[in-house]
């Protein structure tokens, strides 16, 4: 003989869900001048970095206006009177040509360099992975580490770079002959991993399907490259281009360490030129004025690459469609 518990539950009416819906904790609302502020909060930022980069620049250029340095601690206006001290000047000539030789010749071999190895680098294998590993190394190098480091291998007494190739004492690497060649291949020994790295992470991204229609069609590897890689990889060689044109234009750092400028003036650049008058000198005024003769350069510079860049990008825009 079985029993049944009696059911002691509600009944189901009871149990259905409240009709006024689940109850949801009230939110205070937002004070209005919290609402007001938060665009303002988030352009502070911004506004901040705007500032550190206007300030230092408006200042360069009142000071390159006036007669003002050691020698007349009280500032005069003179108009531009420094600028055309500086255009008269042979030194000032010599140290654009050094600086445009400098920029040109290290840009356009850090691109070569970078675009090869990071084409090598591409075919997966381990070597490769284990060469990318190295190839960044350069990079983490201070660069006025790295000029001490070469200034002790390219001494002509006892510096290793004699010894490795047999040269014994005959070669000075820093003098006037030679010294723009040793200052521009130390820029590409610490700077041509960066443009591997960048066009590297370029061709990694790149649309694979154009590349299997090749295989298909039998193209080959000359033919992919010309036809394929090159085009589509235009922007990022652009972009490492335009890094590594701007950072040379203003190259100051390893060529003092390296060569301060000399012997003569065979590695003044505009930086050291501008750092000669406004620090070493104590002409602030012509030292700025150098220095706005340089961001007039550079600004014509970028935007001429900026714009390369943007049909580059169409262009390969194009090709991928």
């Amino acid at each position: 003989m079985t029993h049944t518990l009696p059911d002691n539950s509600p009944p189901i009416e009871s149990r259905s869900a409240d009709p006024e819906g689940p109850r949801t904790r009230a939110t205070k609302p937002v004070p209005q001048w919290r609402r007001g502020a938060r665009p303002y909060l988030l352009a502070l930022p911004a506004l901040l970095l705007t500032v550190g980069i206007l300030y230092p620049f408006g200042v360069g250029a009142f000071y390159s206006v006036l007669n003002y340095g050691a020698a007349n601690p009280t500032p005069d206006f003179v108009g531009l009177d420094n600028f055309s001290s500086i255009l008269g000047d042979q030194q000032f000539w010599t140290s654009v040509r050094v600086t445009m030789m400098f920029a040109l010749l290290a840009t356009g071999v850090e691109t070569v360099l970078g675009v090869g190895i990071a084409l090598l680098l591409n075919r997966a294998s381990l070597v490769g992975r284990i060469f990318e590993k190295v190839l960044i190394m350069p990079l983490m190098i201070a660069p006025v580490i790295a000029g001490v480091i070469w200034s002790l291998m390219y001494n002509s007494q006892f510096g290793v770079l004699n010894y490795v190739l047999g040269l014994g004492n005959s070669v000075d690497w820093l003098s006037a002959d030679n010294a723009l060649w040793s200052v521009i291949l130390v820029d590409i020994w610490i700077f041509t991993p960066f443009v591997a790295i960048l066009v590297l992470a370029g061709l990694r991204s790149l649309p694979k399907e154009p590349f299997e229609a090749s295989d298909v069609d039998g193209a080959g590897w000359w033919f992919r490259l010309r036809t394929l890689q090159l085009p589509m990889l235009w922007p990022y060689i652009l972009v490492a281009v335009i890094f590594r044109f701007m950072d040379n234009l203003k190259i100051f750092d390893h060529v003092y360490v390296l060569t301060a400028g000399g012997p003569g003036l065979a590695t003044r650049t505009l930086q050291i030129g501008a750092y000669e008058d406004s620090i070493i000198n104590l002409d602030y005024s012509r030292g700025s004025a150098y220095m706005f003769v340089l961001w007039v350069i550079v600004f014509i510079t970028a935007r001429f690459l900026v714009s390369a860049l943007g049909k580059a990008q169409r262009r390969a825009a194009g090709s991928e469609g």
